[in-house]
């Protein structure tokens, strides 16, 4: 059981009264902060992506325990920046030009944030020069790239091609997802990894960064 069993409780159940109130009083009784992420945020995430996973839970439980999490991310990411806490990782996220769908997208920011990754969500239709300025700017390690739509993959190889222009590609790391996209598809375009839903993404970024 968590240490924090109450916050773990309440980020599952997609609590985010509870979630907010338990974290402000944990920190109140002098709780660390990187300790509220990982012994309690990290692992109730993990277990929401595993019930996801196994069809225990849906779209609305994913979304509203997303909620849950960043609702008590949202109090604790000042304290941690204050702390010079180190997130798991940094990654570039969004949907590529020509698509404007965001769900499936907007889910794994969620979990990559509940696993500990700091994210730069770009939103949707985005070129592939701002995701190249923004791994510039931020010197994020990895890029999530998302299509719903056959008509926009092709933009996936474009960003691809676009950083190793930029002299980038070895240095960043590339996952793909999204309705249409396969691994097949991904090695054809030298992506790095493809995630086929939200835990999936969090747990290959994990492998991408080497801390799993």
């Amino acid at each position: 059981m968590p240490r924090y069993s109450q916050l773990y409780d309440a980020i599952l159940k997609g609590d985010l009264k509870t979630a907010v109130s338990t974290t402000q009083e944990a920190l109140a009784k002098g709780a660390d902060p990187e300790n509220l992420v990982a012994e309690s945020m990290v692992p109730a995430m993990d277990e929401v992506g595993r019930r996801f996973e196994a069809n225990e839970y849906f779209v609305p439980e994913l979304m509203i325990a997303a909620r849950a999490m960043k609702g008590a991310l949202e109090i604790l990411r000042p304290l941690l920046t204050q702390k010079g806490a180190k997130p798991t990782g940094r990654i570039v996220i969004g949907t590529v030009k020509g698509d404007l769908h965001d769900i499936g997208k907007n889910l794994v920011a969620s979990m990559l944030e509940g696993g500990g990754f700091e994210v730069i969500d770009l939103g949707i239709n985005v070129s592939p020069q701002q995701f190249v300025e923004a791994v510039k700017r931020t010197n994020a390690e990895m890029v999530g790239l998302s299509a719903l739509l056959t008509t926009t993959m092709p933009s996936m190889r474009t960003i691809v091609q676009a950083f190793k222009d930029a002299g980038l590609r070895d240095r960043v790391k590339i996952m793909i997802g999204g309705a249409p996209i396969t691994q097949e598809y991904a090695n054809e375009i030298g992506a790095d990894a493809f995630g086929e839903n939200a835990r999936t993404a969090v747990t290959l970024a994990r492998q991408l960064m080497g801390v799993c």
